[in-house]
């Protein structure tokens, strides 16, 4: 579960980490009331969208000159203005797609005399099974293009999860990220705090770009994009109430109402598949054949003739499905009760696009036979490699 930059920072700011004070505002009318509010004189408004590239990004409606969906003000009448021009309109970034997504909240920020930017997040590094801090001093630009240019001028530190931050972790930031003075004291409390909001919170990545120090000497949080473990959701109802859902995708809202693994792509052909190491080599292949897949659905190894109903509704309501393969390996769940969801599912919402159909495992005959009665116009592939071609093709 992703949230907005202004609620992770006050999540950030429980823990008592340095970070600016800020309003949250859903019309232009507050604006200038909010940003008189702080200690100005510089103030900083920025859209709330569940991406990043903002201060990059441009607003469909307003043209390739206008200012991007993060922008500084140096008056609350100014603040205001950019807000009147911000809010309802659509921003398009790097990660947003040519679609962009529409702005409907802003945080007004005080603004920051800023001496150094750096970049500073914590992930779950795989590799190591452990909680890592990634660390460079190159902040405020893209974390991946960093990567790509001068990837040694990126630290990563895996966290010994029976001691938490050390103070030899601590140094090790200090270093990475040049801090010294008051910035590396500030780095003896930031660093071990991060961490602890980290675990308490069971969060998936914590990212903080740019992390920066001040004129002054002293470090602040300027940015703060947050995502929890979904899995862990049940053990924290207290962040229930941080989840928009006007920033997510329809279909995979009612996808989790079903508990499917279903996350939306770019592509047209809609995949069906049990297994989430199934689901990635179907869309592998898809795309060895030319096309692009669109979605990522995996009903799991004990589904429902209900649930796999669902599914094929759900991979349905895309527009941009012009074809669906169904990739069935039959262990734990019969590849009759998947042609019995599928056969469910087109009688009720209909059949407007080509449909191949690979069933291999338990009861594969029994869900061939289901098929093939059902008077429903379905394409059988023999293996995943024949499906792929057939339904590629049938796109076309």
């Amino acid at each position: 579960m992703n949230i907005h930059e202004y609620q992770g920072k006050q999540l950030l700011k429980g823990y008592g980490l340095p970070v600016a004070d800020g309003v949250a505002i859903t019309s232009a009318d507050e604006a200038e009331a909010a940003a008189a509010s702080l200690p100005g004189p510089l103030y900083v408004v920025k859209s709330q969208i569940h991406a990043g590239g903002r201060g990059k990004g441009r607003f469909k409606e307003l043209g390739a000159d206008a200012k991007g969906g993060v922008r500084l003000a140096k008056s609350p009448a100014e603040a205001a203005a950019n807000a009147r021009e911000m809010l309802g309109n659509t921003l398009v970034t790097a990660q947003t797609g040519p679609q962009g997504k529409q702005v409907n909240r802003l945080y007004i920020e005080d603004g920051a005399d800023i001496d150094r930017e750096l970049y500073l997040s914590l992930l779950v590094d795989r590799e190591t099974g452990r909680v890592a801090f990634v660390a460079s001093t190159e902040g405020g630009m893209d974390i991946e293009a960093v990567a790509h240019d001068t990837p040694e001028k990126i630290v990563t530190l895996s966290i010994d999860p029976e001691t938490g931050v050390t103070p030899t972790d601590v140094a090790a930031l200090n270093s990475a990220l040049k801090l010294d003075g008051a910035a590396a004291q500030d780095g003896e409390f930031i660093f071990p705090t991060l961490y602890r909001a980290f675990v308490e919170k069971d969060m998936s990545m914590l990212e903080i770009n740019p992390l920066i120090v001040m004129t002054n000497g002293r470090i602040r949080v300027l940015d703060a994009k947050v995502s929890f473990d979904g899995n862990a959701m049940f053990r924290h109802p207290e962040l229930e109430g941080l989840r928009d859902k006007t920033e997510e995708d329809a279909k995979e809202i009612e996808a989790s109402e079903w508990d499917l693994a279903y996350v939306a792509l770019d592509g047209n052909i809609g995949c069906m598949v049990n297994g989430a190491g199934l689901a990635m080599a179907t869309m592998d292949i898809i795309k060895l054949y030319g096309a692009e897949p669109a979605n990522f659905c995996d009903v799991g190894g004990g589904a429902s003739k209900e649930k796999v109903a669902a599914a094929f509704k759900i991979i349905t309501q895309d527009p941009a499905v012009k074809g669906i393969l169904v990739n069935i390996f039959g262990g734990i769940m019969r590849c009759d009760i998947i042609a019995e969801g599928v056969v469910a599912a087109v009688k009720e919402v209909g059949l407007q696009v080509p449909l191949v159909v690979r069933l291999e495992g338990t009861n594969a005959e029994l869900g061939k036979q289901i098929l093939n009665q059902s008077g429903l116009n379905i394409t059988a592939a023999d293996d995943l490699d024949d499906a792929a071609q057939k339904i590629v093709k049938a796109v076309g």
